[in-house]
């Protein structure tokens, strides 16, 4: 580990400096210094050691014991599905399956089938009895995806679940019961969609009852050469390679704002791993271009850490306003004094939603 250590980071290093390295990529890796396996006090994947990170972790151990619904809020690419799998790993429901759903992928009509399941000659082609995925996670844990896409009818049949854990599936009329704790996620304003009448308000509030905001990858640069050398060990014990990032590389890597999240930064180590060739140093002239050109990152660090500073204090004065007047945004605007249509956007980027 000193060895990829040292290689990731293009430094020379005393064999100290490299074990207190060692021992910190340990920590974010979620592993115990002696044995290098998975720690029990931290979410399998989830990679960092910044001040959200930890926060997050801490946050996740309380939930995941909790039997309530959870609802994880963040952008595209921040890894829901990966808390949604730690939530699960943390609970009493381990032992039982783990099942996935992506609300957005299937139309109406399909996704009813495939969540509550359906009976014989339902529909053109329902030769057999079908069990849902609700019913196939019994026991144990769902995770819808994108479930702010989902149809008003599906709302319904959610939220009966929700209330009394019972489905009836399509072309039935005989309920089914269910134990199943769901975890929905969404990067839509939730809150907004309500408003909007997209979104049936009693279901948002049974699927909120505990929520998970997950931080942008731009609010934590630190943390981004720990995800780049946890990308490479992966890459190298995948292929028998051993590859290093040099030192300027990790600068314009931690520097980039990453609109895609860990995701992205996956893609950008992986593509890097297949075009770099298979010997020496990854440099930063085979990074993507708007990557390569990125600012210094002592000036980007020093602009994350103000603009983390910042937003955190509008947060507070903006969920502090909409307690004031009861969550009406056109008096919170006037009480902030900016525009409505300012702080609505302020709100959905800021994941605030019924706030």
């Amino acid at each position: 580990m000193a060895e990829a250590v040292r290689g990731v980071c293009g430094l020379e290093l005393s064999e100290e400096q490299a074990a207190e390295l060692v021992r910190a990529y340990r920590r974010a890796l979620g592993e115990t210094a002696a044995t290098g396996e998975p720690a029990a006090g931290a979410p399998d994947g989830i990679i960092g050691e910044s001040r959200v990170v930890l926060e997050l972790l801490r946050k996740l151990e309380k939930v995941a014991r909790a039997p309530a619904a959870v609802l994880v809020l963040g952008e595209n690419g921040t890894g829901k599905e990966l808390v949604a799998r730690a939530v699960h790993r943390r609970s009493g429901r381990a032992a039982g399956p783990f099942v996935t759903q992506n609300c957005s992928a299937m139309p109406e009509t399909l996704l009813d089938s495939a969540l509550f399941g359906h009976v014989r000659g339902a529909f053109t082609g329902a030769v057999a009895d079908r069990k849902g995925l609700f019913e196939a996670a019994d026991g144990g844990t769902l995770f819808l995806d994108e479930v702010g896409e989902m149809s008003a009818a599906l709302q319904v049949k959610l939220l009966r679940v929700l209330e009394d854990s019972t489905l009836v599936p399509v072309g039935s009329v005989e309920p089914r019961r269910v134990d199943v704790r769901v975890v929905a996620a969404t990067n839509r304003d939730l809150g907004e969609l309500v408003r909007q009448r997209r979104f049936r308000e009693d279901l948002l509030h049974r699927l909120s009852v505990l929520t998970v905001e997950l931080p942008p990858l731009r609010e934590r640069p630190e943390d981004i050469a720990l995800l780049v050398e946890h990308f490479r060990r992966q890459l190298g014990e995948r292929d028998g390679r051993d590859r290093r990032f040099s030192e300027e590389c990790l600068r314009r890597l931690s520097a980039y704002s990453w609109p895609g999240n860990v995701r992205e930064l996956r893609h950008e180590v992986e593509r890097l791993w297949v075009f770099s060739g298979d010997e020496g140093e990854i440099g930063p002239e085979q990074l993507s271009p708007e990557i390569a050109a990125a600012a210094p990152v002592a000036a980007t660090r020093q602009k994350a850490g103000l603009h983390a500073s910042v937003e955190a204090l509008e947060r507070q004065q903006i969920v502090e306003a909409l307690r004031k007047t009861k969550g009406n945004r056109t008096h919170a605007a006037a009480l902030l004094g900016v525009s409505r249509r300012n702080l609505i956007r302020k709100i959905a980027r800021m994941g605030l939603g019924r706030t």
